[in-house]
C-alpha cells in the first residue's frame, strides 16, 4: 500500500470512528425517558433485582385507626416488616397510629400531604411543598426524615423525579404484576391469589391501609403471608429490599475488596 493510500485509509477510519461515536451519543440522548431509563439511572424504583427470596409489601393512604391497626396485627403474627406510604394530613390526624407503625419495626414513607394526583406537567413548587409538609409530620412522630416517596396514582414526570431525588426522597412505584387493586375491594380471594400467583424475588407489592368501605386487605394478608412464608419468602421493607439488590451487593463486595 502506498503512503497516500495509507493516509486515505487512516482518514476514513477516523471519520468512521467519529461518526459512530456521534451516533452512539445521539442514541443516548434520544433514549426515551420511560421506566427503564429511570431504573437504569437509579432515579426511580419499580422492583429490585435480587437473588435473595425477599419481597416488599407496601401500604398506601394511611394511617387509619382501624385498618392500619388491623393490618399491623397480622404483620406482627408473621414477623413481616413492611413499608407504609403515609399521607401527611392523616399522620397529623392519627399520630399514635403512625408511631405504632414505626415502633413495630416498619418503615414510614412519604405519600404527599394531600394525596395529590399530580397533573402533567407537574409543578416543581407544588411537589416540593407536598413533600416538605409530609416530612414535617414524619419527623414529629419518628424523629427523622424518610428516604422514600410514592406519588399518588403512580403519576410522575421528570420534574417530580428530579425534585424528589434532590430532597433525598427516592420515588418508588410497584411491580406491574403486583397491583392488588384492593382499594376497589375485588374480593379477598382475588387479592390474595394475585399476590401469591405472581410472587417473585424483589417484588414490591401495592396494598392500601385506608380504603372507602370495608377493607378486604387484612383478610387477604392472612392467606398471603403464611403461603409465601411456606414458599421461603421473607418480608422486608423497601429500604431493606434496595440494600439486598444484586447491584448494591456487587458495589459492597467491590468496596470490601479494595
Amino acid at each position: 500500500m502506498t503512503t497516500a493510500s495509507r493516509l486515505t485509509a487512516a482518514v476514513l477510519a477516523a471519520l468512521t470512528l467519529m461518526h459512530t461515536s456521534s451516533a452512539l451519543a445521539q442514541g443516548s440522548l434520544d433514549k426515551p425517558k420511560n421506566r427503564y431509563y429511570y431504573e437504569e439511572r437509579g432515579d426511580m424504583i419499580w422492583e429490585v433485582r435480587t437473588s435473595q427470596k425477599v419481597i416488599a409489601l407496601t401500604f398506601d393512604d394511611g394511617p387509619d385507626p382501624l385498618e392500619t391497626d388491623g393490618i399491623l396485627e397480622v404483620l406482627h403474627e408473621y414477623h413481616a416488616k413492611c413499608t407504609f406510604f403515609a399521607i401527611g394530613k392523616r399522620i397529623a390526624a392519627y399520630p399514635d397510629v403512625a408511631r405504632r407503625v414505626i415502633n413495630e419495626g416498619h418503615e414510614l414513607a412519604n405519600h404527599t400531604y394531600n394525596h395529590v394526583y399530580f397533573k402533567k406537567p407537574i409543578s416543581g413548587e407544588q411537589i416540593q411543598q407536598e413533600l416538605e409538609l409530609t416530612e414535617k409530620e414524619i419527623v414529629k412522630v419518628s424523629g427523622r426524615h424518610s428516604s422514600l416517596f410514592r406519588p399518588p396514582g403512580g403519576m410522575y414526570d421528570e420534574t417530580l423525579i428530579d425534585v424528589s431525588n434532590s430532597m433525598g426522597l427516592k420515588p418508588v412505584l410497584w411491580s406491574w404484576h403486583q397491583d392488588t387493586r384492593d382499594w376497589n375491594r375485588p374480593g379477598v380471594w382475588s387479592i390474595s391469589s394475585r399476590v401469591i400467583r405472581n410472587a417473585r424475588s424483589g417484588d414490591i407489592v401495592l396494598f392500601h391501609d385506608h380504603v372507602h368501605g370495608r377493607s378486604q386487605t387484612k383478610e387477604a394478608l392472612k392467606i398471603i403471608l403464611p403461603e409465601l412464608e411456606k414458599q421461603g419468602f421473607r418480608f422486608v421493607t423497601v429500604s431493606e429490599l434496595i440494600g439486598l439488590s444484586d447491584v448494591q451487593q456487587a458495589k459492597t463486595d467491590r468496596q470490601i475488596t479494595y
